[in-house]
């Protein structure tokens, strides 16, 4: 065999084989970097918090959605004064009211409008609150000092407080009527939270060189600084949701929220305290279903809010 070819062999490496070096490269390629939500979810996922909330309010939410797959017996019909304040009996677990009616039934029925109320409430701060704090923020000014005034007068206002003139007035109390009144005092804080964030988001760099290579301003809020700035919003919104329906309870316990007819929880709770000395167990289950749907949406907006937060993700 010639030299020159016995060298060429010797040299030769085949091509399925490669170097430590070329593997490393191929590794780093195909890494894709994660984004802040992709972060997020990777934080939620490995804590125990997360998935008991998550598990409880889609338990929840499909209660409120379905009721009857839940509870057979209707909650207005067969209420017989013979049963008023009975214990447990068959086909009624938790017992009766002072008028007979099936507490069971009452307490997943009741789910659906203090449910309703709450994710209403909250899509409309969400929404309203975003808009108008990411206008304050981004466009500053005049138009940010007349906002920041208008929000301070209604932060100034306890939305349980401004809710209850508010209802005393109002002659319709539906489900919806209820939660726009909640959402007017309470879109102040959302948009303070998000006027910070697209102050902060706007001085990015990204931001001013879009705007420098003549990008509209308003397609620059909407692609750039509201998607950076939505975070902490998300996370309050979460925690937001169970603070109202225990607002709505709380008014429907007074007596000027949902009217009687409207099974709520708190109408339930507000009706117990008759019985509460006889038969304690009718305002215990109602305000047991209340307890853990709040604990529920807290649980989860700190999961959320630790998750979204960078300092918190360095800190674990």
């Amino acid at each position: 065999m010639p030299s020159n070819l016995r060298r060429n062999q010797e040299h030769f490496v085949a091509p399925e084989e490669e170097t430590p070096l070329q593997a490393i490269d191929a590794v780093s390629t195909d890494d894709k970097p994660r984004t802040v939500w992709g972060d997020a979810w990777q934080s939620m996922r490995r804590r125990p918090m997360f998935w008991v909330s998550a598990v409880l309010i889609v338990l929840i939410l499909v209660v409120a959605m379905f009721p009857g797959l839940f509870s057979p017996v209707s909650p207005t019909a067969n209420c017989l004064l013979a049963n008023s304040n009975a214990g447990p009996a068959a086909g009624h677990p938790f017992g009766f009211t002072r008028q007979g009616c099936d507490v069971y039934a009452r307490v997943i029925y009741g789910t659906q409008s203090s449910v309703m109320v709450g994710v209403i409430a909250t899509l409309v701060v969400a929404i309203f609150g975003s808009i108008v704090g990411a206008l304050a923020g981004y466009y500053g000014g005049i138009l940010d000092a007349i906002l920041s005034r208008v929000a301070d007068i209604f932060f100034a206002i306890p939305t349980v407080l401004g809710a209850i003139v508010f209802m005393s007035v109002v002659p319709e109390r539906t489900p919806l009527v209820v939660a726009l009144v909640i959402a007017v005092f309470a879109w102040p804080q959302i948009a303070r939270i998000m006027r910070g964030a697209v102050l902060t988001a706007k001085q990015a760099d990204y931001v001013v060189a879009s705007i420098a290579l003549g990008v509209s301003r308003w397609r620059v809020l909407l692609r750039h600084v509201l998607p950076n700035a939505i975070a902490p919003v998300i996370a309050v919104a979460t925690v937001s949701l169970g603070t109202f329906i225990v607002a709505e309870a709380t008014l429907s316990f007074l007596g000027i929220g949902l009217p009687g007819t409207v099974m709520s929880w708190g109408n339930d709770i507000n009706s117990a305290r008759q019985s509460l000395t006889t038969s304690p167990m009718v305002l215990i289950y109602p305000a047991a279903a209340l307890s853990v749907t709040v604990l529920s949406f807290l649980m989860l907006g700190d999961v959320v809010r630790d998750a979204l937060d960078p300092k918190e993700r360095a800190r674990r």
